[in-house]
């Protein structure tokens, strides 16, 4: 199964210290790019939410939020001391280096990250809260990737089968096309009265029929789109080589598009190169 880039979960989970809540959000990227936005009291969580990140998902850009409202319950706020008096000490070396040094504002300190902690609440047990918490909001972002994914699937199978269809059409078509460009250059031959060698008719036909032999082409053009639909089957991280594919597809299509010589040619060449550009914005989802 083919998973999709873009995918957004969000989960929420009261409790008496307060109530968490994770946001996750994921677009298309060439690479994983996880980026993570947590309060000051859960900054030990990002390597274990970088981890799990990295053990789950292919590619993307993928932003993580977290947010915790603390209920409060009358607690009261407690100083820890040990970080006030590391702040302190770090603040009067400062003093030695700056000229008229402006007094501690306390009020300052206590708004410096971790001199303040809500009394009651054990930080541990709120981390694995928040990382159980961001676990399972990761696996609900994998399901939306995963969904849209099953879609993007069904999407690129209805091209592939309408360009399948074109190929053989226009398979079809080639032999009527030779014999309407032979009848074509022999009304032109009666129209200017022109008598014509046999032999060098034929000869000239001939190679008519070698510059505009589209064999080959229609040939690789099924030959990718079966394999696309082979690693569409197979899943997985499949977006850099479906991406590779719907280049060599469009390659195929210019060619036969410089080798027309009939207007139902034409159309066919510009009809693939739609499909195929169609197919190749899809594409650009895929992780």
């Amino acid at each position: 199964m083919i998973h999709s880039m873009t995918a957004f979960a969000r989960t929420e989970e009261p409790s008496a210290e307060g109530t968490l809540c994770w946001e996750i959000r994921s677009v298309n990227h060439r690479y994983l790019e996880p980026h993570l936005r947590l309060p000051d009291a859960f900054r030990e969580l990002e390597g274990p939410v970088r981890e799990s990140l990295r053990k789950s998902l292919g590619r993307g850009k993928v932003e993580c939020t977290l947010r915790f409202q603390d209920s409060g319950n009358g607690r009261p706020l407690q100083i820890d001391e040990s970080r006030a008096r590391e702040v302190i000490e770090t603040l009067r070396q400062l003093t030695v280096l700056v000229d008229n040094p402006a007094p501690v504002n306390t009020l300052e300190l206590l708004a410096w990250p971790g001199v303040t902690v809500a009394g009651g609440a054990d930080p541990q047990v709120l981390n694995q809260t928040a990382l159980k918490l961001f676990e399972r909001t990761l696996a609900e972002l994998r399901q939306g990737r995963e969904r849209e994914g099953e879609q993007l699937a069904r999407l690129l199978g209805e091209r592939l089968d309408a360009m399948g269809d074109e190929v053989a059409a226009l398979r079809a078509l080639v032999p009527q096309m030779l014999d309407a460009q032979r009848q074509k250059i022999l009304d032109r031959c009666a129209e200017w009265a022109i008598e014509l060698d046999p032999q060098r008719l034929e000869q000239e036909l001939v190679l008519l029929a070698q510059k505009s032999d589209v064999a080959e082409e229609l040939d690789r053009l099924e030959t990718h789109i079966a394999e696309v639909r082979r690693v569409l089957k197979a899943g997985g991280a499949a977006g850099r080589r479906l991406d590779f594919l719907m280049q060599e597809l469009n390659r195929e299509a210019n060619t036969l598009g410089s080798k027309a010589f009939d207007p139902r040619s034409t159309q066919a060449a510009v009809n693939l190169k739609v499909l195929i550009e169609q197919m190749r914005e899809q594409v650009q989802n895929i992780e």
